[in-house]
């Protein structure tokens, strides 16, 4: 095979290659560029009636990444006479602008999830609707699903239900920006700094996350620092890999979707839904030894308090490894997945969260699944009759694991690509690396700094996920998307 200077190869290209080797239909058929079409003609209107509540004049919202435009949710909290806090997430009413069967449904329905590659995002919707008609923008009347629960000063939610409303979105907000100002570590952003109530808003906000957030890990909730990058580019030149931070605002979303999806499970109860599960790790031996290599004990059986009991004892130990420990429990966990739960069905739960009742609700401009218990949530509201069957439910969850899967593999090739471009000019170096994977194909490695994954080649003595080693840069095939490493 011919190797393409790394300057002159086309990523978009690969990504859209890398799609449809892994069964996605990354270009929009003809009948959902039909339909868009109609719907930028004549677009459903926002307009309060007696089943649509008006909720505009709250201090709604939003806090995402800087660049993102599909704002499936927006927040805004209330202090109660008790002491307790009333919460409402408001989500994209998504299933308004596309009825289940119409031509962009049957699209959503097979893809099932957008994909960020880091050169292009393929939307499960058309952009037009996701980051424009459906999206949770600043300044726009939009229609909504509003969750809305109560969370005791200790962190325990109560009261929960859902109901569709009409929003807008008063401040549109970025992760960054916002962490560092709750943090303490930087300036209000301007739109928080000009509002002196969006300030006491988002106090408010960061207080009960931190409580629910506090009350998941009392539970046995995860503790778990993942590790995302993204491309650093230099006259649109990939030049590096810049490690996404967590703070204090990406943990007061994190903790209020978990919440909203876990009110939405309850009220699915009487009826058949899907649900997010991750099932006891089939690895729990290996974490055990992991865990003794650091001088820890944990039990025979999986436990989840217990384990997170553990981690946050290592976050404190040696919070520099504590990403690296964290990305090989999640390995040893293995993925979540998609299944069908019906009234009365054994609760299969949330390993991870430590929650027995779960779903995904809170995206539905891109994941599947969540427009799906949009509408059964709907139907609920409405007292109408379920829009889908188990069997439909189950061959739906099924394809949603099995297309997450897919995106995953899609992500995390179109990453190595990436990160190909990134260290090709730094061949020869040696690096700390943390063991990631081992399977058939190969061993799998980390650079802690900066964050990339490649192979360890050269049959290297044995070894397994969370070991850690120092590896040399061999070699770098960006059209292969290959980072060869060797034990130092």
């Amino acid at each position: 095979m011919k190797t393409i200077p790394n300057s002159h190869f086309d990523l978009q290209a690969a990504a859209k290659q890398t799609m449809l080797e892994n069964g996605f239909e990354p270009e929009f058929p003809a009948l959902a560029e039909q339909q868009l079409s109609q719907l930028e003609a004549h677009p459903p209107q926002a307009v309060p009636n007696g089943a649509v509540r008006d909720l505009r004049s709250l201090l709604w919202s939003s806090i995402d990444n800087d660049t993102s435009r599909d704002l499936d949710q927006i927040e805004v909290a209330e202090r109660l006479p008790t002491g307790e806090t009333r919460v409402l997430v408001g989500v994209a009413d998504v299933d308004t602008f596309v009825p289940k069967n119409s031509a962009i449904d049957q699209h959503a329905a097979k893809e099932t999830t957008t994909v960020y590659t880091g050169v292009r995002n393929f939307s499960m919707l058309p952009e037009e609707l996701s980051t424009g008609m459906s999206s949770l923008l600043e300044g726009a009347d939009k229609l909504s699903l509003v969750i809305e629960f109560v969370v005791s000063p200790d962190g325990r939610v109560s009261s929960g239900e859902a109901y569709r409303a009409i929003v807008r979105n008063k401040a549109q907000l970025a992760y960054d920006a916002v962490g560092a100002w709750i943090e303490g570590k930087g300036a209000a952003p301007d739109k928080v700094a000009a509002s002196p109530e969006l300030q006491a808003q988002l106090r408010l906000q960061d207080e009960t996350a931190q409580a629910l957030m506090n009350e998941r890990y009392r539970h046995g909730a995860l503790n778990i620092e993942t590790t995302e990058v993204r491309p650093i580019l230099v006259n649109k030149q990939i030049v590096g890999v810049a490690k996404q931070e967590k703070n204090r605002a990406t943990e007061l979303i994190e903790d209020f979707m978990i919440a909203a999806n876990g009110t939405v499970a309850r009220m699915l109860l009487p009826v058949s839904s899907i649900r997010r599960v991750v099932k006891t790790p089939e690895r729990w031996n290996r974490i055990v030894e992991l865990a003794a290599q650091r001088g820890e004990h944990l039990p025979v059986e999986a436990d989840s308090k217990a384990l997170n009991e553990f981690l946050m004892k290592r976050k404190a130990a040696d919070p520099d490894h504590f990403a690296d420990l964290s990305l090989a429990v999640i390995k040893l966990m293995g993925p979540g997945e998609y299944v069908l739960e019906r009234p009365g069905d054994p609760e299969q739960g949330h390993f991870g969260l430590a929650v027995q009742d779960y779903t995904h609700s809170t995206a539905p401009n891109r994941r599947f699944a969540d427009l799906v218990t949009q509408r059964l949530i709907k139907a609920v509201l409405a007292k109408q009759a379920a829009p889908y069957t188990d069997v439909e439910l189950a061959a739906i969850a099924a394809n949603c694991t099995a297309k997450e899967d897919a995106a995953r593999k899609v992500e995390r090739e179109m990453s190595k690509r990436i990160a190909a471009v990134a260290m090709s000019n730094r061949i020869g170096e040696v690096f700390d690396a943390i063991v990631t994977g081992v399977t058939p194909h190969g061993t799998f490695v980390r650079v802690l700094q900066p964050h990339v994954e490649g192979l360890l080649v050269h049959g290297q003595p044995a070894v397994d996920v969370g070991d850690k080693l120092r590896v040399k840069l061999m070699s770098t095939d960006v059209q292969r998307g290959y980072i060869d490493f060797v034990r130092a």
